[in-house]
């Protein structure tokens, strides 16, 4: 089995430090399997030059926070082109495991019982991209017992404020450090807490998604004339 965590990529080699530290992680909880990490764009190794050299079979998991254009377009035209044979997982969240590791990020920031919090995400054309992070923002008030709201950096409304009412926390809605963490840094709020980053309970939630891959693989029926696989997103 070869599990392959698809990245964007970013330009910030903070960023791509913790990526690679999350691949580690990820690769510590199953030491028999090989665990390769891999980028859309910008970064290295792209994904559509490593695939084609991997061995199978494989699959992918969308190292995205949410649905839109790069899960449901740009992803699956790049494994259907270069690794037909791949299965290709769905996004991470929304997910209360991440839930659970933006609740850490916010109590290593400082969050205080009286601060409102707000889940900060980056944003979307896509409507139910932004669906997903209302989702997990709702996900989030049930893990902290107050009301979180989403907000964007980009597109998709409500956008983050200006100035701030009270005082505010922002859940950073980010996998890792770039340009989207360093606007929520000079948003105005009162605490802004770190990326998701090397979470162990981010790398449990990536492993759950493999497996809800090889479940389905295993309930569809096998044709000796068509040994290809579905890239259609699992689950």
């Amino acid at each position: 089995m070869t599990l392959v965590l698809a990245a964007h990529g970013t330009r910030d080699a903070r960023g791509e430090a913790v990526l690679r530290d999350l691949a580690e992680a990820v690769r510590a909880r199953r030491p028999g399997h090989r665990v390769h990490l891999a980028h859309l764009e910008i970064s290295r190794p792209l994904l559509s030059s490593a695939l084609p050299g991997l061995p199978g079979p494989v699959t992918i998991v969308p190292l995205l926070l949410a649905g839109g254009y790069h899960a449901h377009v740009d992803l699956p035209e790049i494994v259907s082109r270069t690794r037909p044979d791949a299965r290709l997982a769905r996004p991470l969240g929304p997910h209360p495991l991440l839930s659970r590791a933006l609740a850490r990020r916010l109590t290593e920031a400082g969050l205080r019982p009286d601060d409102a919090v707000v889940l900060a995400g980056a944003g979307s054309s896509d409507p139910a991209a932004l669906a997903d992070v209302r989702a997990q923002a709702r996900l989030l008030s049930v893990r902290l017992g107050r009301p979180v709201t989403a907000a964007f950096a980009a597109s998709g409304t409500p956008a983050l404020p200006r100035e701030w009412g009270r005082r505010t926390a922002l859940a950073s809605y980010l996998l890792a450090p770039g340009f989207f963490h360093t606007r929520f840094q000079h948003s105005g709020a009162a605490l802004v807490s770190a990326p998701i980053g090397a979470d162990p309970s981010l790398a449990a939630l990536i492993w759950r998604r493999f497996d809800d891959v090889q479940r389905a693989r295993k309930c569809q029926p096998t044709h000796h004339h068509d040994r290809m696989t579905s890239t259609r997103p699992a689950g």
